[in-house]
């Protein structure tokens, strides 16, 4: 105790300069936890997103995932509503899921015949109760509201959405009363010789023969959707636009379709055995993932079906990609932090064995071992570490506090968007206690070459100092 009493006089023999130490730890541990606390909040906004969309899991047939997106209906999984009703009614699974649901992924071309438009595209057919239930998953509060509900109904399999590019391409945001919506330019010069040396298929002519009994609706448009059925037949059928939302990414709001399971079914399989390309499972908590898998895999196995699983972050390979680039920036600037105050500690120690030069000769002469001598300004180094760190971590808690209760808004990755910004300081226990740990060893270390200094001064010398 009285080294401490000692070491904390002697840290504030030069106020200003203690001071500027000080400051400089606590403003970089403020940087560290504040930057801390923002990537924490973005892996998980992230992973929230990546849930909400894919679930924490997806079961698919045996070799689909890697080679199956050619051609999903071919790999569509038999008897699926056997392993959907494997998986709800296993008395380990049904209290760690949330949502248990089917989902069909299917690709084709879409078509606008009033305007002579066509597009391909590519979708996905789910149950709209179950898919509007995933959206609403938001276990780390992000901020996040959940994505919008589909507005599709389970019994009606006419509506479904589409990404604003698709509708855009096919000459409907007059229709749709989209703001914002280019019409298109003129067809490019020699693309109409193109398009006539071009295999076709009269979509239109198979449009009206294969008509689907899908109600109308004059209020919504209707678009026509082809695609080879898993025997290689065409089939075609109708969609109303029920409602069109922004995709993260352009390539997917060109694209993208999402409709009633059943109608992608029709679509895909027509009056053949309706199968499904995978089942989504998602969980209640994230932390159940490693039993929960291992219950899936075992089921797979005494039922001896052939069958794949994939978490996601295999779904999602952006995922460990963000997670990986925030994680590096933070540990550079956690470096470059640490080596500011290594050398601002070790400057400051330094100068301070300078002042004390005949102090330590005249402890020394009194009998004072050098390992004391050493002892003593480590322990002013620590301090400092341990006084700037733990200011650092209040001035921390005040911006977290500034940031949450403002109204900055950032778009996360493969999300359309804006949600609330947060910095997640409340329960980040870890964080603080390694970068206040981290800095105290750093302050220490950076005290042991003027402490080392310090000892191994000759008495005489010392004493002759002025």
């Amino acid at each position: 105790m009285l080294i401490l009493k000692i070491a904390f006089r002697n840290i504030f023999r030069n106020t200003r300069r203690s001071l500027t130490t000080l400051s400089t730890i606590a403003i970089g541990a403020a940087a560290v936890l504040v930057f801390g606390a923002y990537v924490t909040y973005i892996a998980y906004g992230v992973e929230t997103n990546a849930v909400q969309r894919t679930g924490h899991f997806q079961v698919f047939r045996n070799g689909y995932f890697n080679f199956g997106a050619a051609a999903p209906g071919a790999w569509g999984m038999d008897n699926y509503e056997n392993v959907l009703k494997l998986i709800k009614s296993d008395a380990d699974l049904k209290p760690l899921s949330a949502v248990v649901t089917p989902i069909q992924s299917l690709s084709g071309i879409a078509g606008n015949f009033e305007s002579n438009t066509s597009k391909t595209f590519f979708g996905v057919g789910f149950v709209p109760s179950e898919r509007d239930h995933m959206k609403q998953w938001n276990e780390y509060g992000t901020g996040s509201q959940g994505l919008r509900r589909s507005g599709l109904k389970d019994d009606d399999f006419s509506e479904g959405i589409t990404g604003i590019g698709l509708v855009r391409i096919l000459g409907l945001c007059d229709r749709l009363h989209l703001d914002d919506c280019p019409k298109a330019p003129h067809v490019p010069d020699g693309a109409e010789g193109a398009a006539e040396s071009a295999p076709s298929v009269d979509l239109g002519e198979l449009s009206e023969r294969d008509k689907s009994a899908w109600a109308q609706s004059d209020s919504e448009p209707t678009i026509d959707l082809l695609a080879a059925t898993a025997g290689g037949a065409p089939n075609v059928v109708s969609l109303q636009i029920k409602r069109v939302e922004l995709q993260p990414l352009k390539e997917l709001d060109d694209n993208y379709i999402g409709m009633n399971i059943a109608l992608a079914q029709n679509l895909i399989y027509g009056r053949g055995e309706h199968k499904t390309t995978g089942i989504v499972v998602q969980l209640n908590r994230t932390e159940d993932m490693k039993s929960a898998r291992a219950r899936l895999l075992s089921l797979f196995k005494e039922h001896n079906l052939d069958l794949e699983l994939r978490d996601f972050t295999e779904l999602n390979p952006q995922y460990n990609q963000i997670i990986a680039l925030f994680g590096s920036i933070f540990s550079f600037i956690s470096v470059i932090i640490g080596i500011v105050v290594l050398f601002t500690v070790t400057n400051t120690m330094g100068m301070s064995v300078i002042e004390r030069t005949g102090e330590i000769g005249t402890t020394r002469a009194m009998g004072v071992r050098r390992q004391v001598i050493r002892c003593q300004f480590l322990v002013e180094g620590a301090l400092l570490g341990v006084i700037g760190a733990t200011v650092g971590v209040g001035l921390a808690y005040l911006a977290a506090y500034g940031i949450n209760h403002s109204t900055l808004t950032w778009t996360p990755p493969g999300q359309a968007a804006p949600i609330p910004l947060r910095l997640y300081m409340a329960g980040a226990y870890s964080l603080i206690a390694v970068t206040w740990t981290g800095l105290l060893a750093v302050s220490a270390l950076a005290a042991l070459i003027p402490a080392n200094r310090a000892a191994k001064m000759a008495v005489v010398d010392a004493l002759r100092h002025v």
